[in-house]
């Protein structure tokens, strides 16, 4: 059996084994990366023989991290990297050339409806009725999308969003405020089994799901970086952030919202922490903290969407999609019964 994994930013972790008696037998570790010394990679091998093959990844880790001297150095993975190539090798783990990926381009639906689509769509892939997908938002109506656990009233200025005619629903996924207009974000989802991030931290699964656009941004002009926990950067500031959703159905949703265009003085008016944030950076202007795409790429939002969607089509095995009558009609119900119901939306007051 022979498992891969490449570290985002790093080297490539490879792992031949055998499976004997329900054991790891004839491990042999390899790749790109650097170790010093060299005779530690004896050690890893040895390790992981003889260790059960129903291991997690996490305990297959803390068995190459417990025989190696603290003054091994490695450089470019870790012993995380080498246990999910383990579990990917045994089958349990998934890499990105496992699966075919549905991509839906952007549809103009009410911005209410792509909350709710976070919500169905999980649930059609979890039951096998659709592959893994990657879709792209698009709205058209003013909305603000707090996070799972955020405070209304701590994050909403009602004046400011019943000035602005906006209104306010909340997400399934923790993390914080989206001020979404139309045209003046660019925001995906991604929906996966959890066997993609098979082994990897919550910390460590947000660098990994969005190592694509990374590049797909470079490709656009943007130096871009990803800032833990959940942030993209550039050499300019901050463009964007994650949020993720496990379902115990094992899928993940994970969704990024990047910046276009915003009104930086209007989001400021509608959402209370941006003000806070503002003030402990002893920034005078909103403008100084948002950095719009459309100056670094000079690329209309259009141009670039579909320069993402191209980046990621070459990237992966993919199919062309669309939503089914029947997600529709059940995000419209969600939509009423769920993401504009108080009972929902103020449920953290």
């Amino acid at each position: 059996m022979r498992g891969e994994f490449k570290v985002p930013q790093g080297k490539l972790v490879a792992v031949d084994l055998d499976v004997v008696e329900d054991r790891l037998r004839h491990v042999s570790v390899s790749g790109d990366f650097f170790l010093e010394p060299d005779s530690a990679l004896e050690d890893i091998n040895a390790a992981l023989e003889g260790v059960p093959a129903t291991a997690g990844a996490e305990e297959l880790a803390r068995a190459v991290t417990r025989a190696l001297d603290p003054e091994v150095a490695l450089v470019g993975f870790s012993a995380d990297a080498v246990g999910i190539a383990v579990r990917r090798a045994l089958g349990h783990a998934t890499s990105w050339a496992d699966h075919t990926f549905e991509v839906i381009g952007p549809r103009v639906l009410p911005p209410a409806m792509h909350v709710a689509l976070d919500e169905v769509l999980p649930g059609e892939v979890a039951a096998g009725r659709r592959g893994p997908l990657m879709r792209i938002w698009d709205w058209d109506a003013p909305l603000v999308v707090i996070g799972s656990f955020q405070s209304v009233r701590n994050e909403i200025d009602p004046e400011g969003l019943a000035r602005h005619g906006m209104t306010v629903v909340r997400r399934v996924s923790g993390g914080g405020a989206m001020f979404m207009e139309p045209g003046n974000c660019i925001t995906y989802s991604l929906v996966v089994p959890t066997s993609l991030v098979e082994g990897l931290s919550f910390e460590r699964s947000y660098a990994f799901l969005d190592d694509w656009v990374l590049g797909a941004l470079r490709e656009v002009g943007v130096n871009a970086r990803y800032v833990p926990l959940n942030d993209i950067a550039s050499d300019a500031g901050k463009i964007g952030g994650a949020a993720q959703k496990r379902f115990a159905s094992g899928v993940v949703l994970h969704h990024v919202t990047m910046s276009y265009d915003i009104d930086a003085d209007k989001m400021l008016q509608v959402l209370r922490i941006g003000r806070e944030k503002m003030s402990d950076k002893g920034t005078a202007s909103a403008n100084k903290r948002v950095d719009p795409m459309r100056s670094q790429t000079g690329m209309s939002r259009a141009a670039i969407i579909d320069a993402f969607i191209a980046h990621f089509e070459g990237r992966y095995d993919t199919v062309c999609s669309d939503y089914t009558a029947d997600e529709l009609a059940r995000a419209e119900q969600l939509v009423q019964d769920k993401f504009l119901d108080d009972a929902w939306t103020y449920r953290v007051p």
